[in-house]
């Protein structure tokens, strides 16, 4: 049974996260190799995310139960975090949703910045990092691998990799009938991600050129060495001086207090999950304009990325969920076919017959195999999995009752 623990920047806060981001890998190994139900574990953690994917052996009895308090007990403990906070921090995935989690999590659609792509890379190097640890197995292996392939899909067939370039574009057009003139407007830019860099190209191609820069965090001085802006360490002295205040960071919210009533300034909110507080509107001479507001305003299709993207994610998972499902049938049926197939070969050598009788005997059972293979798959998707067993045994005499598959090299299937 796949299990996965998530706290994230929606249900957790920073610093819950950053004790788990430390204290997570220590408590890893243990999970593994003490806890005699657990076959493997793969942690995801950053600074806006942490993810625990478990393999849990069946039959146990209240397992899922048992492994989320385990798990919840063992990463309190390594973290210096309370266990009653980390249970109201954390939410639960099993079986078809945890895959379903992964895939979106891989694709950037859970991220702060939706549509990211450094998070692909983050979720890689965790499942590196167990392996090397030896702490993966067979399922998550191919767990992982799944959730890989799926995020390639989210780019290459979704508008949503480039949906936020767009985005930075859509909004300055939107904004521009407030901005006379870009060439001389002042621009107070909050943030120094990858998000912030398109941002200042988009600034840039629209002719702007006095661009400050402002990092809560405190990177402001080394991006805009980088990029030949203008540094401030105090937001609010230059929000004061600002006509346009622009916000795209996962490292705050901007309160009305920042802001000096009567100062006629334009403030646009990039974020996702929103870096501006909605009251900043109220405040006099302040216009807001945020995601919502630019999603009344964009072409349709710029927010159907996202929906797409969503829907490969989920066919992404059912095939998951279904490949396994189906597995344990096709190994039992390519199991007695390829017998049947090395009997042959054996008689056959026998008579004197060579390498291309084997051959071609071998190529046969791989034809012979495919068409109900994929049946097999196509019954499992759509939930029908018992209809395939009973075919098996009555066609056949073949149970199917075998253990959880994993693919293996020429993509047939081979129990675990």
């Amino acid at each position: 049974m796949l299990l996965c623990l998530t706290a994230n920047h929606r249900n957790a806060s920073l610093d819950v996260l950053e004790r788990l981001s430390v204290g997570a890998p220590t408590a890893t190994r243990a999970l593994v190799e003490d806890e005699f139900f657990v076959s493997g574990a793969v942690v995801l953690a950053t600074c806006n995310r942490f993810e625990a994917y478990l393999d849990i052996d069946e039959p146990l009895t209240g397992g899922e139960a048992v492994a989320v308090e385990s798990v919840v007990e063992a990463m309190a403990e390594a973290s210096g975090v309370s266990a009653d906070l980390l249970r109201a921090s954390v939410a639960v995935h099993s079986g078809a949703d945890a895959a379903a989690h992964l895939f979106a999590v891989t694709s950037g659609l859970e991220s702060v910045v939706v549509g990211e792509d450094e998070i692909s890379g983050q979720v890689r190097r965790a499942l590196d990092a167990a392996r090397a640890d030896g702490l993966t197995s067979g399922e998550l292996e191919r767990l992982f691998q799944k959730a890989t392939h799926t995020s390639r899909g989210v780019r290459n067939r979704t508008q949503l990799r480039g949906a936020h370039r767009s985005l930075v574009r859509l909004a300055l057009e939107l904004a521009s009938s407030r901005v006379p003139d870009w060439g001389t407007a002042r621009v107070v830019l909050v943030g120094t991600g990858r998000y912030a860099a398109r941002t200042v190209d988009a600034l840039r191609a629209r002719g702007a050129g006095d661009i400050h820069v402002f990092s809560p965090s405190g990177r402001a001085e080394a991006f805009a060495a980088q990029r030949g802006l203008i540094p401030v360490t105090d937001f609010a002295a230059a929000a004061a001086q600002a006509d346009v205040v622009i916000t795209c960071t996962a490292d705050a919210v901007v309160h009305a207090d920042a802001f000096v009533p009567g100062h006629r300034v334009l403030v646009i909110d990039l974020g996702l999950p929103r870096n501006v507080d909605p009251a900043v509107g109220a405040v006099q001479a302040v216009e807001l304009l945020d995601l919502e507001t630019i999603r009344l305003h964009a072409p349709l299709e710029q927010f159907n990325a996202h929906a797409d993207a969503r829907a490969i994610v989920g066919d992404a998972a059912t095939e998951f969920h279904a490949d396994r499902e189906a597995g344990p049938a096709i190994t039992a049926l390519r199991r007695d076919v390829l017998k049947i197939v090395d009997d042959e070969i054996a008689r056959a050598r026998s008579r004197g017959a060579g390498d291309d009788v084997e051959a071609a005997l071998r190529h046969l059972a791989g034809v012979l195999l495919h068409r109900p293979s994929v049946r097999i798959k196509e019954l499992a998707v759509e939930g029908r999995i018992d209809d395939a067993r009973a075919a098996l045994e009555l066609l056949h005499g073949l149970s199917a009752d075998a253990p959880a598959p994993v693919a293996d090299d020429d993509g047939l299937w081979a129990t675990a």
